[in-house]
């Protein structure tokens, strides 16, 4: 508060009587937290709980159709019938289909987990000329459908007498979910401080080393991340294995599943049961892995 200086050189009485102004109220602050504060619970819990019923009614009818008797309209699946699990599963070959797609995902996941750790790291700690250009190039190949080359891949794959084999399948897995995977790591990577490397050059340690005791246990939110999201792609994935794969004996579930489809009729409660079958452990996968799943994609959409 400045003092007002009179004719004779005396200070002039401040004009509020020597009393400090208040400090200005927030009002509008306090007005939304009270806002937010009185809103009822029911206008939250009803949307949640709406959108919630309608995901999970698939599901549930899904499940319905495969436990209840072939022929029954029934809305609840009583009396609980497994002769549908037991038709896929042995007169289908669906334990064929799981083994295969099994395999495929797991190569799948160390494939590309591998790769892209490696170039994701090249990403965060190297700069070169083409980096910017290499990483426009990662995001633009996201944008082709895996439709389009097909064709190039099948002449690929008969070239070097991979057609009919899982590994064909594993390869053209790995490949299309490089990029993403690459742009996540090094997203990974960048967090990570790069002071606690060099500390641990100074320590003797080379750079391999460094990354295997530093940096590495610090990605493993990240790796949960990047190997789960190849894992549940290939093996959701139908179009490469329905073009690679020709016996089957090496077919995948989604391929399995397309079989119970017929021209004139369609088994319901098999192709029920198999979808349950696809999808059980694709769910057990998630629940198990949701809170590094979540800690892994938030740490790596933020750069350090």
């Amino acid at each position: 508060m400045t003092a007002v200086i009179t004719e004779k050189g005396l200070p002039a009485a401040p004009a509020d009587g020597g009393r400090k102004s208040p400090p200005p109220r927030r009002r509008r602050r306090g007005r939304r937290e009270r806002a937010f504060d009185e809103v009822p619970r029911w206008q939250i819990y009803l949307p949640l709980g709406l959108y919630l019923l309608f995901t999970l009614i698939p599901f549930y009818w899904m499940l319905l159709f495969s436990l209840r008797p072939a022929g029954s309209t029934s809305l609840v699946p009583w009396p609980v019938t497994l002769d549908h699990f037991e038709k896929v599963w042995n007169e289908r070959s669906f334990s064929v289909f799981f083994q295969n797609s099994a395999l495929i995902g797991v190569f799948t996941l160390i494939c590309t987990t591998g790769v892209a750790l490696a170039g994701g790291y090249a990403l965060a700690r190297f700069d070169f000329r083409i980096k910017q250009g290499f990483m426009l190039a990662l995001l633009c190949s996201q944008f082709i459908p895996g439709a389009l080359m097909l064709v190039p891949l099948f002449q690929i794959f008969k070239n070097l007498s991979l057609i009919n084999s899982p590994l064909s399948v594993v390869i053209a897995e790995t490949v299309f979910q490089l990029p993403l995977s690459i742009i996540l790591i090094s997203g990974f990577i960048k967090n990570v401080p790069y002071s606690l490397e060099e500390a641990a050059w100074v320590d003797g340690c080379s750079r391999f080393q460094a990354f295997r005791i530093v940096v590495l246990p610090m990605l493993r939110p990240g790796l949960i991340a990047v190997g789960s999201f190849a894992f549940v792609h290939s093996w959701n994935h139908f179009l490469f294995a329905l073009m690679f794969l020709m016996d089957q004996d090496k077919q995948t579930i989604p391929v399995g599943l397309s079989t119970l489809i017929g021209a004139d009729s369609v088994d319901f409660g098999a192709l029920a049961a198999g979808g349950v079958i696809s999808a059980v452990p694709v769910v057990i996968v998630f629940a198990f892995i949701q809170k590094w799943l979540i800690t892994g994609f938030s740490a790596g959409a933020v750069k350090g």
